[in-house]
C-alpha cells in the first residue's frame, strides 16, 4: 500500500490540516496582526493549582478558570483585550488564572466574535449570551462579577447596563480594568502618555473603532458605545482601574468620577507606572500581582465570596 494512499479523515481533521498550513504566512495585516497577538500570554506565569477546560457558554466559547479549593457558587465573567479586533480566551487564560486565585472563584474567559468580520453590538451580545447561560447553570445573577481589560472592561461594564435598561437582574459586582470609555479619542492623555504608553496609541485606536463601529451609522458619542457619554445610575459596585503610563489613563479616571458622581459604591486601583492592560503581566511584575491581590480582596469583599 501506497504510503501517499487516500486516507478518510474526520473534518476536524482537514480543519487542523489547513490550520497548520497557514500558520507561517498571513494572507493580510491584520491576520499578521493577530499571530503576533497571540504571543503576549507568554508574559503572563503559568498559575499554580489552576485547571481549565473549554465550555460552550450559550452557543460562544469559553475557557473555565478554576483555582483549587475556589468557591463555585461564584463566577468572574471575563472579556479580553485587543479593541474587538485582536487577541482572543486563550491570550488570556493564564492572567485569569491569577485574578481567579485572587478572588477566590473561577473565571469564565469569554472567546467572544470579533471585528470586522462582527460588528458591534457583536461583543456585547456574546456577552449577554454567557450571563444568560450562567444564569442556566444555577448561578444566581448577584454571584456573577463582570470583569475585563481594555475592550473587555468596556464589556464589563456595558453588559451591566444592557441589563439594567432591560430591568433584569444586575451582577453583583464590576471590575474595568484599563476600559476603552471614549470613542471621541479626545482625552488629552492621548498625547500626553504617547510616549510612556508602549502598546497603545491615538492612531491604533483609530484602527480598532473603524473595523469596530465602522459603517454602522453608530456616532462616537453614542451612550451604547461611549461610556464617559452614558448614564451609569443603578450600577453595582463597581472597581475601576487603569495604569499611570496609559493613553487611556485620563478617559479611565474620568469614568471613575463619572462613576461615583452617579452615587454608585465605586473603588480604584491605579498602577503607578503600569501600562495598558498591566495585567498581562501577571505572575511576573510584582506591581501587577499587587494590583491583581488588590482586586481580588475587594470583590472578595463585595460579593462575600
Amino acid at each position: 500500500m501506497s504510503d501517499h494512499a487516500a486516507v478518510e479523515l474526520s473534518p476536524e481533521a482537514i480543519e487542523f490540516a489547513d490550520f497548520m498550513a497557514g500558520l507561517a504566512i498571513p494572507e493580510s495585516e491584520l491576520d499578521a496582526m493577530r499571530i503576533v497577538s497571540e504571543g503576549v500570554h507568554l508574559k503572563a506565569r503559568e498559575p499554580e493549582g489552576v485547571t481549565y477546560r473549554e465550555v460552550d457558554a450559550g452557543g460562544v466559547l469559553g475557557i473555565w478558570c478554576e483555582p483549587v479549593d475556589a468557591n463555585t457558587d461564584y463566577v468572574l465573567l471575563h472579556g479580553h483585550a485587543g479593541g474587538s479586533v485582536l487577541s482572543s480566551a486563550f491570550v488570556d487564560r493564564k492572567l485569569a488564572g491569577h485574578i481567579a486565585k485572587a478572588a477566590g472563584a473561577p473565571v469564565l474567559v469569554l472567546d467572544f466574535r470579533r471585528a470586522p468580520e462582527h460588528k458591534y453590538p457583536a461583543q456585547v451580545d456574546d456577552a449577554e449570551a454567557a450571563f444568560n447561560w450562567l444564569l442556566s447553570e444555577g448561578y444566581e445573577p448577584g454571584n456573577i462579577i463582570t470583569i475585563g481589560h481594555s475592550i473587555g472592561g468596556f464589556i464589563a461594564v456595558a453588559l451591566a447596563l444592557r441589563l439594567r435598561d432591560k430591568k433584569q437582574p444586575l451582577p453583583g459586582a464590576i471590575v474595568s480594568i484599563s476600559p476603552w470609555c471614549d470613542l471621541e479619542i479626545a482625552n488629552e492623555t492621548m498625547a500626553t502618555k504617547a510616549e510612556t504608553d508602549k502598546i497603545l496609541s491615538k492612531e491604533l485606536l483609530q484602527f480598532f473603532r473603524d473595523a469596530w463601529i465602522g459603517g454602522t451609522g453608530i456616532e462616537f458619542t453614542d451612550t451604547r458605545i461611549n461610556l464617559n457619554r452614558a448614564d451609569l445610575s443603578g450600577l453595582p459596585p463597581t472597581l475601576v482601574s487603569w495604569g499611570t503610563y496609559e493613553v487611556l489613563a485620563g478617559e479611565d479616571e474620568e469614568f471613575a468620577a463619572r462613576v461615583k458622581d452617579a452615587g454608585i459604591d465605586t473603588a480604584t486601583v491605579v498602577v503607578p507606572g503600569g501600562q495598558h492592560s498591566y495585567v498581562y503581566g501577571a505572575g511576573r511584575v510584582p506591581e501587577v500581582d499587587a494590583a491583581i491581590a488588590q482586586i481580588g480582596a475587594w470583590v472578595r469583599e463585595k460579593t462575600k465570596i
